[in-house]
């Protein structure tokens, strides 16, 4: 049996047990296949990792920067309360019908609003309108801005909020410090962001099941 393989059927074995589907993320993966959105989405797993770290901290108000259709969204409302927010920023507007739809089949459409645009125009947007603190900001977007992305998040969040940003391993390129691929140039750049930002603590965690061979970098807002 392949790698690859052996990841998948574990990571199957995990999903039945721990994530298992309902009809809304079912619904919402079919959405985006029929809309031929890429299949970038996160995994069952890693949507419930994500929903728990919002549950562990008892989320109120949740941004996410890349939405796509909308599954890790839903995951991640619903882990807010009835009067609880989500803001999520999506650069295609086709990507963003889609996750609406999904979001409203959801029943999450009160909850969850997505916000069409480039995420770095519509971050200072957002910061006009003097929202509540974010206690979890989830980064999923275009890597070469992962910084940025990161400045942002810290901006807008408060003492002991949480950012995730995903896809940090880059296939183990992320090691690369010759590269000038924008990816992996953005993402060491978020690293190293969160190792020497006075007001971050932060650790990056390497992954393999069936997205392949990745991982993820969480920090948490120190005062």
């Amino acid at each position: 049996m392949s790698d690859s393989q052996l990841w998948d059927d574990v990571d199957d074995y995990f999903t039945s047990r721990l994530a298992p589907d309902d009809e809304a993320l079912r619904a919402a993966l079919r959405e985006n296949d029929a809309a031929g959105l890429p299949q970038i989405a996160v995994t069952a797993a890693q949507g419930k990792f994500l929903q728990l770290l919002a549950q562990l901290q008892g989320a109120r108000h949740i941004l996410e920067i890349g939405t796509l259709g909308g599954y890790s969204t839903i995951w991640l409302a619903r882990a807010l309360p009835e009067d609880g927010r989500l803001v999520s920023l999506e650069y295609s507007a086709k990507h963003a019908e889609v996750a609406t739809r999904n979001l409203a089949r959801a029943g999450l459409d009160r909850i969850a609003e997505v916000r069409v645009g480039p995420a770095l125009e519509s971050l200072p947007k957002l910061a006009d309108e003097n929202p509540a603190p974010f206690d979890l900001v989830f980064i999923d977007a275009d890597k070469a801005n992962n910084a940025h992305y990161v400045e942002w998040a810290l901006r807008l969040s408060r003492t002991g909020s949480l950012i995730v940003v995903d896809n940090v391993v880059r296939g183990g390129r992320v090691v690369d410090e010759r590269t000038t691929e924008p990816d992996v140039v953005g993402t060491r750049a978020a690293i190293e962001l969160i190792a020497t930002h006075p007001r971050l603590s932060g650790t990056a965690i390497q992954t393999v099941g069936s997205k392949g061979y990745d991982g993820f970098a969480l920090a948490r807002v120190l005062d």
